[in-house]
């Protein structure tokens, strides 16, 4: 079989007098790989490629993206047209079991959903072993660990039933968690989910609803919420997924799993772009400052740069970005918020826009920068931003980890180095050092 691009099927790799044959490996979509799990047996050398960004990690059906192209897919359907048809949880059941629901099997995947949101109430006493001033992702880290604790008795992992049965868990959980430690971070008291909302709502009145009064909430707000879920719920094999599937190679539970994505997500390179985002607008601080800060971040000496821009994938513009930037005025619009920043943000992308310094680079609005003023706009503290984004990968997170536990080429992972420290050395005594 060759490949329409490359008309490959093999490649021959040359080692001092010996020539290796590799195979060359192709997927549905993109470009061809060539499998090196050879290499080093047939010339005694390892391959290096820093941050794995020329290596194939694993073989997967969930999502493919085309950066040149600005294309992304999940499970073969168009963001696109998920975005405008779709609505999160079904996005969730796709990602999880390759097709979308019929209404029957919607229907049973929402209620096992819906049904499995509440906490035990001894996540009580531990959250409230965190300071009050932890940051929500420090104890959403934690506190997604400690599910282990709570279901034990149910990590048969060899039990197809107990791995989906633990995905719909995470799933359920996830949100209640997370509107928990937010709630406990400013001091008010936990609000348990309501089986009668749907996903996004439910989740919106256990973060912001208190006991005194009813929570007015924008429909709006639930729609752009789902929306971003939605845009949020995977990205192929970026550095948290990556690092769920690492962590689950080794057989590890799932949570303890999906708790180590969460930390790799709150990196600020990572899921924690978009508080960069904001915090960049408020240095940025007045609308009129605008065309400083884009002179600046064109001059390299001056240390500063533009967050919420370019993208390491897309090399087009980022097509989540073209659907959150039509909500993002959407929201502003039907809420009428007035915010200096929010209108710092909109001068900014107006002159990104038409700088030709940025297009040329094409350095676009990424959905880093939407999302977080689309955050701001309906009152989402700063630092729940990348909370929310946890909440929505946990779809793909788990949805890779179900694809890993059924590879049957799943090995631990086990990279390799190139070693630059001391050759072999003697020891020598404290007395004559």
């Amino acid at each position: 079989m060759s490949d329409n691009k490359t008309g490959l099927d093999q490649v021959t790799l040359a080692a001092g007098d010996k020539n290796i044959v590799l195979p060359v490996l192709h997927p549905t979509l993109g470009a061809p790989c060539i499998d090196i799990a050879k290499v080093p047996k047939e010339t005694g050398c390892f391959t290096y490629d820093a941050g794995f960004t020329a290596t194939a990690s694993c073989k997967s059906a969930i999502t493919y993206i085309d950066g040149d192209a600005g294309v992304l897919l999940y499970r073969g359907y168009p963001i696109e047209q998920l975005a405008e048809k779709s609505s999160f949880l079904e996005v969730a059941y796709l990602l999880m079991n390759g097709e979308l629901p019929t209404t029957g099997e919607f229907e049973k995947f929402e209620h096992e959903v819906t049904h499995h949101t509440m906490m035990h109430e001894a996540f009580k006493s531990f959250l409230g072993g965190f300071r009050h001033d932890a940051h929500p992702m420090a104890m959403l880290t934690g506190m997604l660990g400690s599910l282990a604790s709570f279901y034990h008795n149910d990590l048969d992992l060899e039990d197809p039933e107990q791995r989906r049965m633990t995905a719909i868990r995470l799933i359920a959980k996830v949100p209640t968690i997370a509107a928990a430690c937010y709630r406990h971070s400013i001091g008010w008291p936990i609000r348990y989910p309501r089986n009668n909302l749907e996903y996004t709502t439910r989740f919106l009145h256990m973060l912001k609803e208190v006991p005194s009064e009813p929570l007015e909430l924008s429909p709006v707000a639930a729609k752009a919420m789902d929306l971003l879920f939605i845009l949020h719920a995977d990205h192929e094999q970026n550095a948290s997924t990556s690092t769920v599937r690492l962590v689950g190679s080794t057989g590890a539970n799932p949570y303890v799993s999906v708790a180590a994505g969460v930390a790799a997500l709150w990196g600020p390179a990572h899921g924690g772009a978009n508080e960069a985002v904001l915090k960049m607008l408020a240095e940025i601080g007045r609308p009129e400052n605008v065309k400083s800060a884009i002179d600046k971040a064109k001059d390299k000496e001056s240390g500063f740069r533009l967050m919420g821009f370019g993208h390491r994938v897309y090399k087009n513009y980022d097509p989540r970005a073209a659907l959150v930037r039509k909500m993002t005025h959407e929201v502003l619009g039907q809420l009428g918020v007035s915010d200096p920043l929010l209108d710092v943000a909109m001068k900014l992308e107006e002159a990104a826009l038409q700088d030709e310094y940025f297009v040329q680079r094409k350095l676009y609005p990424n959905v880093d920068f939407y999302s977080g003023i689309i955050y701001k706009a309906l009152g989402i503290p700063v630092e729940m931003f990348t909370v929310m984004f946890a909440i929505a990968r946990t779809a793909g997170w788990v949805s890779h980890w179900l694809e890993q536990q059924e590879d049957p080429e799943n090995k631990i992972g086990r990279p390799r180095q190139i070693y630059t420290g001391s050759a072999n050395r003697d020891y020598v005594g404290i007395d004559k050092r």
